[in-house]
């Protein structure tokens, strides 16, 4: 097995496995092709995944037109298969219901340059698709366990949780599933995947408060109480990322996040599991696991 990784990369999740690993970046198309070379399955997993930047062109960059880049090493190198993880942030919602593959989206109604750069990506792989590579796109929802050494957003939620800095919430909602899950998910799709379909990765559909309470019940930290309107996050979000365009740092909550939370993001995955066989494991279990490895990693207070 051979992995890419970009020069000076944190590498903790590659230790004590058995993988080659070749430098390199989704803006060096040398470094693709070196990767690719002799491979007869190639997984394009990497992504730019910030809900805010100083500089959008970034995105793009390696999103898109990393992608483009990935795809194109992968068909000079002759490569069977081609696993493209996506994300539903490129499907389209339902209000008051789960979408799936065939959810219409329209581009311009994408809530944020991340989700935009996710839509036009998957553009990409369906280009490549049509000139016959042999290209399977999954679109995995919110993965939850451990070694989320960034942390994402959602891993953020349970640092910022179990260190007592979620006083309240706000109705949104998303789609959960166990990270083992979603890189099962990734061989299954290699395996029986269909070239030019996509695949929701997901599992369990639950409000923001009910993830709270599971993770109150793992831990015995006390689930807020206070539900706030969405102009107060909203006002918060307005300034820090006012403060943030002057400053060096990221806002602590982006205001494309506090728009993306006035939507229950909920999907339906039964494709997967159908054509897949995607297994379904609880979340508490995901929860549990992401909970161990945060306070084992040193994320967490005290």
């Amino acid at each position: 097995m051979r992995c890419l990784a970009r020069r000076g990369s944190r590498r903790d999740n590659l230790a004590g496995l058995d993988v080659e690993v070749v430098e390199g970046d989704l803006t060096d198309s040398a470094s693709l092709s070196r990767a690719a070379k002799g491979a007869s399955t190639l997984y394009h997993v990497a992504a730019d995944y910030r809900l805010w930047t100083r500089h959008r062109g970034d995105l793009h960059r390696s999103n898109v037109e990393g992608t483009e880049n990935v795809l194109r090493a992968a068909a000079d190198a002759g490569v069977e298969k081609v696993v493209y993880t996506s994300s539903v942030a490129a499907l389209g919602l339902v209000d008051g219901g789960s979408a799936d593959e065939t959810t219409p989206v329209v581009r311009d109604r994408i809530i944020g340059e991340y989700k935009k750069s996710k839509y036009d990506a998957e553009r990409v792989a369906d280009a490549w698709a049509g000139k016959g590579l042999a290209v399977v796109i999954v679109n995995p929802s919110t993965p939850i366990g451990e070694r989320d050494i960034k942390p994402t957003p959602t891993g953020q939620m349970i640092v910022d949780f179990l260190n007592r800095k979620m006083p309240a919430y706000v109705d949104t909602g998303l789609n959960l599933v166990d990270v083992r899950d979603v890189a099962e998910g990734h061989l299954l799709a290699a395996e029986k995947g269909k070239v030019g379909e996509r695949y929701i990765l997901g599992n369990r559909n639950m409000t923001l408060k009910e993830i709270l309470d599971a993770l109150s019940a793992l831990t015995g930290i006390p689930s807020p109480t206070v539900k706030l309107p969405h102009w107060i996050p909203f006002a918060a979000a307005a300034i820090d990322t006012a403060f943030a365009r002057v400053s060096w740092r990221a806002p602590h909550v982006s205001l494309d996040s506090v728009r993306m939370s006035t939507h229950r993001m909920y999907f339906d995955a039964s494709k997967a599991v159908r054509e897949l066989g995607l297994p379904q494991t609880p979340v508490e279990d995901a929860l549990g696991r992401a909970v161990s490895w945060f306070r084992e990693s040193g994320y967490v207070r005290g």
